[in-house]
């Protein structure tokens, strides 16, 4: 690094002072396709990069500190600002991993677990529509932008009728969920599953055997095999390098042992085939959603989990009797307290391996709550995986990995 004195000009960002043609830049904290607040500090021999450093922290958000200073049921809205692009993903893992804390995973009804389904898996639809839109846009792509936004509003008009959100959708409980669909939600939701696929195959259209856009993503970010499983890949990311690995067929939970659908699995290792993928998992969840509408018709209405020490009681009884009332005031104001132990739970949220690991001394609050979020380790590949491509490949391979800052500077 060039020593600084007051008669020659210092840039922070630029070293003049070399002994050879190289120069280091930074990509971000700003950048528009940085998807969040990423510093890639970037050492550039010409247009191509030989090193890559990527450098995090710019958002300070202490969400771990946080759940382990609240009550669980406190701390689950808060889950939605991680990933806030998929809201329902991030409040679903938390909740799954108290319910297998307090051992009441088996309690949940039947029909909440349909309606967790449904909605884990229309959240995923909404993120890999923001995914493609802004990565078309990212390298290019204008009109597919408008596009994926259009059906992806139809999707949050979907779950803002259910819960009254559209971004950060607090949708799911501790045991169950707080809401029954309202009426003709499933007319919607239906319409919705009918269009999609016309426009998935709009995208297609446009993209997939469009020349601008191989040159961008093919043999661009490859990621072999044995770096996807050094560097912890999940998801697409490790889908997308050939390994069949989707913790819903190898760790089920909710109801996905009882449908049927695909893995989706490319041997390509590059940005392309990962696209690919990423068109083939929205496929599969309008897939997942229609098996699930006729299972939601021969469910029981109820939504809770009836373990009255730590979930409260139905309002019904909350109004009628003395004791569900004071036990949901004691619920509400001092919080569950589970059994000493810890969990770790994994589920496959739309960017990978979303794990959520509880430490239990039986009080009120988590003695320790850490986060498995794929996009942490998504960043950290960058540093393997950009060397040796130009710097017009580093907006691809970033828009190609789907990453979010809000679960990565946790």
């Amino acid at each position: 690094m060039q020593q600084r004195n007051r008669l020659e000009p210092y840039f922070e960002n630029l070293v003049f002072e070399r002994d050879d043609n190289k120069m280091i830049i930074n990509f971000g904290p700003q950048h528009p396709s940085a998807h969040g607040q990423l510093r890639l500090i970037l050492e550039m021999d010409g247009e191509q990069i030989t090193k890559a450093v990527p450098d995090i922290g710019y958002l300070h958000r202490g969400m771990e500190k946080m759940g382990e200073n609240m009550i669980y049921n406190e701390f689950l809205p808060t889950t939605d600002r991680m990933d806030y692009i998929a809201a329902t993903s991030n409040n679903y893992a938390f909740a799954l991993a108290v319910e297998r804390l307090l051992g009441i995973e088996d309690k949940v009804p039947r029909r909440a677990k349909v309606i967790r389904m449904i909605l884990l898996e229309l959240n995923r639809i909404i993120s890999h529509l923001f995914w493609l839109a802004t990565h078309a846009l990212d390298v290019g792509a204008m009109s597919v932008f408008l596009y994926c936004f259009r059906e992806r509003e139809h999707a949050m008009d979907l779950i803002e009728d259910y819960c009254g959100a559209r971004l950060t959708h607090s949708s799911v409980r501790i045991g169950g969920v707080p809401l029954d669909l309202p009426e003709g939600w499933m007319e919607r939701l239906n319409w919705f599953l009918n269009k999609l696929p016309e426009q998935i195959e709009l995208y297609e259209g446009l993209l997939t055997q469009n020349r601008i856009w191989r040159m961008r993503l093919e043999e661009v970010g490859v990621i072999p095999p044995e770096m996807a499983k050094q560097w912890a890949c999940s998801g697409i990311m490790l889908r997308g390098s050939g390994i069949e690995y989707d913790i819903r067929k190898e760790e089920p939970y909710e109801l996905y042992d009882e449908v049927d659908f695909d893995i989706p699995v490319s041997d390509r290792c590059d940005s392309y085939g990962r696209y690919l993928l990423y068109m083939e998992e929205m496929r599969q969840s309008i897939k997942i959603i229609r098996q699930l509408i006729p299972m939601y018709k021969d469910t029981e209405p109820q939504l809770m989990a009836h373990v009255p020490q730590y979930i409260s009681a139905p309002k019904e009884d909350i109004m009628t009797q003395n004791y569900s009332l004071m036990q949901h005031f004691v619920l509400v104001t001092q919080g569950m307290r589970p059994p000493v132990g810890e969990v770790y739970v994994p589920t496959e949220s739309p960017k990978g391996e979303l794990g959520f690991f509880i430490r239990s001394e039986g009080e009120p609050y988590p003695y320790r709550l850490k986060i498995r979020a794929p996009s942490f380790w998504h960043t950290g590949i960058l540093q393997d995986l950009l060397p040796g491509h130009y710097l017009a490949d580093v907006v691809t391979i970033i828009g190609s990995t789907n990453i979010v800052f809000g679960e990565i500077d946790r």
